[in-house]
């Protein structure tokens, strides 16, 4: 009995540093995914920007 106890103690720890990692990547991929939509809408604008005032001149 006391066997299975740490056995369940273990895999449950690897269990929580498991899904502690799966949440970090995640967050990381979600934040990486704003930010490279921010960036591409920035570019978007500045070649809009551009070409307007290439036009107009």
């Amino acid at each position: 009995m006391n066997n299975l106890i740490l056995f369940l103690n273990a895999f449950l720890s690897y269990g929580l540093l498991f899904l502690v990692i799966v949440a970090l990547v995640l967050l990381a991929c979600f934040i990486g995914i704003s930010l490279r939509k921010r960036k591409n809408a920035t570019m978007q604008a500045t070649e809009a920007e551009t070409e307007t005032s290439t036009t107009a001149s």
